[in-house]
């Protein structure tokens, strides 16, 4: 266990590097438009643009998750960093669309490296009651980046020009990536023993079956608007069938040595709650920043800026909420995080009210209260819900267990904004231009994403709520 001098400053390297590889989620939304004038990318360019990052992102969180867990996570965490600046630096230079989606799937990539990490250093520098509040702030950084992402990439756009500014959206982290390396090599702790001796060999079998049963099940998704045809979907039970194959070799693999993830894991019902949680969240939540972005720039023509701004209050409740979700989440539990989702849907709700009656130029401000009070409720969910679905995890797994709860939560978001964005694209096609009709519609998807992610949170409540009680019945002294 660190010095609490040395373990802070090591946190915060983390989070930095969490901050810029979560921010580059959304950062690209408000850029896409420049970017096809520049590059001139057709659709499908774009879409790769969009989730090629996504889709990269999300095959590597696991396996390097336990690569780092077994292996140390600081030369891990410094080499995903660093492969993460240089593709930001490729991505801003790119002279083509095909260079620019190869440079987003590197970068993608070498964010799955990373994220996991910083996860599980939290794990491994914290004790178990101390968690919360370094969780806090990595729920603080893991809201407010995906939601200041538009807002950043519009100011960039704003002051270097619609011709250039979308190469600062990504240059942007290259004076950033830099330095955090470097504080990361020093400050960092070295290699830990977390894996047991003899048993801690890669396990390349579990690592494709699981790449590719992810790969699968993502692609139909990430490019649900370019793959016209009900045939795309077959791609999906493939890639299940591929997991279950995955889950058997590592039954099997587990018996011997050490698999790439652990599957009585899933036997901890508030990691697998809490990560069921986390993907319908994530479904819900970053489907709204996708559509929110289009209605705003293309239904109503406001700027990039003006439509990074108009998502700002969702930002600032998120980090108003997610530190004090981490402090308080030990003394309430999960029914903090279904408090959380009941704002969120009530915020989401009161923005389709407000449309109703301003549909039109005045729909960022008459939605500001409600994005408000929405990313009020964000703020209790996504920490305490980390919080509490790693908080059974052993620290030789924390890396692994992070890897594939951000692993359903990528999952998640693809099927979210292929979700809703067929919703919108579907009611906007049927209105001729109906924008906000079409917002609207898309909104209803995303509240019922969080809404199915309440009743898992209310299951939770109150399956924690019985089992404790009948503790208390078996430790309760006999009558007489």
């Amino acid at each position: 266990m660190a010095d609490d001098v040395r373990r802070w400053p090591a946190l915060a390297v983390g989070l930095v590097a969490a901050f810029m590889t979560l921010l580059d989620v959304s950062i690209v939304n408000v850029a896409l438009p420049s970017i096809e004038t520049a590059l001139r990318a057709g659709p499908s360019g774009l879409q790769w643009v969009l989730s090629g990052y996504a889709l990269t992102f999300g095959l590597v969180l696991v396996p390097a998750g336990r690569f780092g867990d077994v292996h140390g996570r600081r030369t891990v965490f410094v080499v995903g960093l660093a492969l993460f600046t240089l593709s930001s630096a490729a991505a801003g230079a790119a002279a083509s669309p095909a260079w620019l989606i190869a440079a987003r799937l590197v970068q993608g990539a070498a964010a799955g490296v990373v994220n996991p990490q910083v996860a599980g250093l939290i794990q491994q520098l914290f004790r178990p009651p101390e968690r919360g509040r370094p969780f806090g702030m990595l729920g603080a950084v893991i809201g407010i980046s995906t939601a200041v992402g538009p807002l950043l990439g519009g100011a960039l756009i704003a002051l270097a020009g619609t011709q250039q500014g979308w190469r600062w959206v990504f240059y942007v982290n290259v004076p950033v990536g830099v330095p955090t390396s470097l504080f990361a090599w020093r400050l960092l702790p070295g290699r830990a023993a977390t894996g047991r001796p003899g048993r801690s060999g890669l396990d390349l079998v579990g690592v494709a079956l699981l790449g590719v049963g992810v790969l699968l099940v993502l692609l139909p998704l990430v490019q649900d608007q370019q793959w016209r045809g009900a045939a795309k979907w077959l791609f999906i039970p493939a890639g299940l069938t591929v997991l279950a194959g995955f889950a058997g070799w590592e039954h099997r693999y587990g018996r011997r040595r050490e698999p790439v993830f652990r599957l009585t894991l899933f036997g901890l019902r508030s990691y697998t709650l809490g990560a069921l949680i986390g993907l319908l969240y994530f479904a819900g939540f970053t489907a709204i920043f996708f559509v929110f972005s289009l209605f705003l720039q293309f239904g109503l023509g406001y700027s990039a800026l003006v439509a990074g701004v108009s998502i700002t209050p969702f930002a600032l409740g998120s980090a108003a909420t997610a530190a004090f979700g981490g402090r308080i989440v030990n003394r309430f539990g999960r029914p903090l995080v279904a408090t959380g989702l009941v704002m969120v849907a009530i915020g989401l709700g009161a923005v389709m009210v407000a449309l109703h009656f301003v549909p039109g130029r005045g729909a960022p401000l008459v939605m500001a209260a409600p994005l408000l009070m929405a990313g009020l409720g964000s703020g209790l969910v996504i920490t305490p819900n980390q919080t509490l679905t790693l908080s059974e995890v052993p620290v030789a797994q924390a890396g692994s267990a992070a890897g594939m709860l951000q692993t359903g939560q990528r999952i998640g978001a693809a099927a979210g904004i292929a979700g809703v964005g067929s919703v919108f694209f579907s009611a906007l096609a049927a209105t001729h231009g109906g924008w906000s009709r079409a917002f609207r519609d898309a909104l209803v998807i995303a509240i019922g994403f969080v809404l199915v992610a309440l009743v898992a949170a209310v299951a939770d409540s109150a399956l924690h709520h019985r089992a404790a009680r009948r503790r208390e019945r078996e430790t309760a002294p006999a009558p007489g």
